[in-house]
């Protein structure tokens, strides 16, 4: 009996987490689609197959639910640079390898570009709500610090390199050609998406960085 009852709270556990992940990948989806003001929770109940108390069963609130969302694609750009393995790498060729991870994920995940959009347009208050958004985000700040003590110490960067500021214009470098992607190809008849636009963008932000850096 006991194991049966065991059983039966493993699988609602598992279900539960299958639920959850349902509702935020849904949401994930209408938020970059349709902004926060204008995702329903009507329509994120319909596309992850689910119902609206069990929406505000694992959230809460729309509020929240965003919330989570922003944790999750937060998270997710976290969990890749922290398994690049940049140990055993001169501090030159890792923060090479950062940039061009960087640049990739924004390249191939626009809707993360969105809704980081659309958390600033909203003054960054669902941010606010969260437990672990700027406890987890720190780790990119801290790996920043480290490979410029490291290329200072190699004789290859500067030493005046501000890890926040450096993760600013690497991430300002990978963002805006996605951000503005649609506006630039109606001005100035560009397709910014284009392969051969991406192989030059790509170059230009690593040599970019990384001559700041070496100044």
């Amino acid at each position: 009996m006991r194991k049966k009852i065991e059983l039966h709270e493993s699988r609602s556990r598992g279900d539960g987490k299958h639920v959850r992940r349902n509702i935020i990948d849904a949401a994930h989806a209408l938020f970059a689609e349709k902004g926060y003001s204008g995702a329903k929770v009507e329509e994120i109940v319909v596309r992850a197959r689910t119902t609206k108390p069990m929406i505000y069963y694992y959230f809460g609130s729309k509020e929240r639910l965003f919330a989570a969302v922003l944790e999750d694609v937060y998270a997710g750009m976290r969990m890749i640079e922290q398994s690049l393995q940049l140990a055993e790498l001169p501090a030159l060729e890792a923060m090479r390898k950062v940039i061009e991870v960087t640049f990739d994920y924004h390249a191939k995940n626009p809707e993360w570009v969105r809704l980081v959009s659309i958390a600033n347009i909203h003054y960054a208050k669902h941010i606010l709500t969260s437990n672990t958004i700027a406890s987890k985000n720190s780790a990119i700040v801290d790996l920043m610090k480290n490979l410029l003590k490291r290329g200072v110490k190699e004789g290859v960067f500067r030493k005046s390199g501000d890890p926040l500021h450096v993760h600013l214009l690497i991430i300002s470098l990978c963002s805006y050609r996605v951000s503005n992607r649609h506006t630039w190809r109606v001005i100035f008849k560009r397709d910014l998406e284009a392969a051969k636009e991406i192989k030059l963008q790509k170059r230009m932000a690593v040599d970019a960085v990384l001559a700041y850096l070496r100044e």
